[in-house]
């Protein structure tokens, strides 16, 4: 694994030309409003406010927005260099995409056309594997450049690296394991499955992660360390929403959650400690305020465990529905403490970097990337992960201590924006292009030996 530099400035482009880079993504912020999708889009924004860079912007969607005729490519009245690609056909256990038909017609088409000197994969979700072969095949001399945001390559169950048929963590995968998780599929058919994903992100040039401990799992599994950089996400945020204000005598006693409500999210958890707090200690200020969607699709039993432990906490929690990103800043405003209870591992979750740009300390599992990002006592406080009663005592110390949101707030860092984010993918593609070039010109020199015969 490797932090790159701005030492080396080689570009991989020609002189006469600005750096042309097409960013794909497997989806578009405007449908789907996910944490991949605003990094990728921001990623885009900010390489084209780098002199000398220019950027275009690949969003594939799907159903329920409809295709135009025969072909993949849509225009849905996109910001200029935005371009929409249809894909439905997709193969989920195998990342794959079935029509290859439309990747070498309409896909190739759009990377013919622009010759991008890097196309940086944000996800090949629904589009497919074979995407980065056909750019490969079509374009031999561009860089490709992945950016990992879960562990969907290795684990077929969302990518979560969390065992079916409970809660249990999964810490490394193998054929054997991944067929107790899914026993209708057979230990061989796993293997080939690894075998087809490694082999095509094999065609990549280098990797991205925006956290260590999500490198350390794809090296663990196979891949060369040697391959991946660590850059964080870029926020887009103009400026931080200040201290909630504070009646006389007030506390920091709002908490929030942002996010999915599913199983992987801990939700569960966390309306299970809010409900066991002692009122002594909750008082009639305190709330937890839930901003998020999606519960009505998830399945039936997990629907009535939630609904049970809502009646339960009573008027301590409020729900506010799913919120659009542009609106984080007002929500910030009244809040004091974000909680990130998630029972899976997380790689880098964007309302992370949020609540640290406005100034809000967070309570998080202890665990991946989240431990990862919040050091436990200094900017935020971790809780074993899936235990209500640990999280019950971080809340209680979060209520009860008054010294402890400014202490933890004074020693936030405030994370990187989109430009910073994209001036280091910039300096890593320089530096994958001149890594690449000296391997070439090492191999196109002839051995002393080979000279002398």
């Amino acid at each position: 694994m490797t932090d790159r530099s701005r030492a080396d400035r080689q570009t991989p482009r020609a002189a006469n030309h600005p750096l042309r880079v097409l960013v794909v993504s497997h989806g578009h912020p405007s449908f789907s409003l996910g944490g991949a999708e605003i990094a990728s889009y921001n990623l885009h924004k900010g390489l084209n406010r780098i002199d000398g860079v220019g950027s275009r912007y690949l969003a594939r969607v799907g159903h329920p927005v409809a295709r135009h005729g025969a072909t993949a490519l849509l225009s849905l009245r996109q910001k200029q260099g935005e371009i929409l690609y249809h894909a439905d056909e997709y193969d989920h256990f195998l990342l794959s995409n079935r029509n290859t038909e439309e990747i070498e017609r309409d896909f190739l088409r759009v990377v013919r056309d622009l010759r991008p000197d890097v196309v940086h994969f944000h996800h090949f979700i629904g589009l497919g594997l074979e995407c980065l072969y056909a750019v490969r095949q079509a374009l031999p001399e561009t860089l490709i450049i992945v950016t990992f945001h879960e562990f969907l390559s290795i684990c077929h169950h969302h990518g979560q690296m969390v065992k079916t048929g409970g809660a249990k963590l999964c810490n490394r995968a193998s054929p054997a394991d991944c067929n107790a998780c899914f026993p209708d599929i057979s230990p061989a058919r796993f293997l080939r499955r690894e075998h087809f994903v490694r082999g095509l992100l094999d065609v990549a040039d280098h990797f991205v992660s925006p956290s260590r401990f999500l490198v350390e799992r794809y090296v663990d599994w196979g891949l060369d360390a040697s391959r991946f950089t660590v850059i964080e996400n870029g926020l887009d945020i103009a400026e931080p929403a200040p201290p909630r204000p504070l009646p006389a005598g007030g506390r920091r006693c709002r908490f929030a959650y942002f996010g999915q409500i599913t199983s992987f999210k801990g939700v569960d958890v966390l309306l299970d400690a809010v409900g066991r707090i002692p009122e002594a200690v909750w008082g009639e200020d305190a709330q937890l305020m839930i901003f998020g969607g999606n519960l009505e699709r998830q399945p039936k039993p997990f629907q009535e465990k939630i609904e049970a432990l809502i009646e339960r906490a009573g008027p301590r929690v409020r729900f506010y529905g799913a919120y659009q990103n542009s609106e984080m800043p007002r929500l910030m405003r009244s809040i004091d403490w974000t909680i990130i209870p998630s029972i899976w591992w997380e790689n880098s979750p964007i309302v992370i970097q949020e609540s640290f740009f406005h100034g809000r300390p967070l309570i998080s599992s202890n665990i991946g990337g989240m431990a990862e990002k919040i050091t436990d006592g200094v900017d935020g406080l971790h809780f074993r992960v899936g235990s209500s009663e640990d999280l019950v005592d971080r809340m209680v110390e979060a209520l009860t201590d008054e010294t402890l949101w400014e202490r933890l707030r004074a020693r936030i860092t405030r994370p990187i924006d989109y430009e910073e984010c994209a001036r280091r993918h910039l300096d890593l593609y320089n530096a994958v292009a001149a890594e690449r070039a000296a391997t070439r010109a090492t191999a196109a020199v002839p051995s002393a030996a080979a000279r002398s015969a």
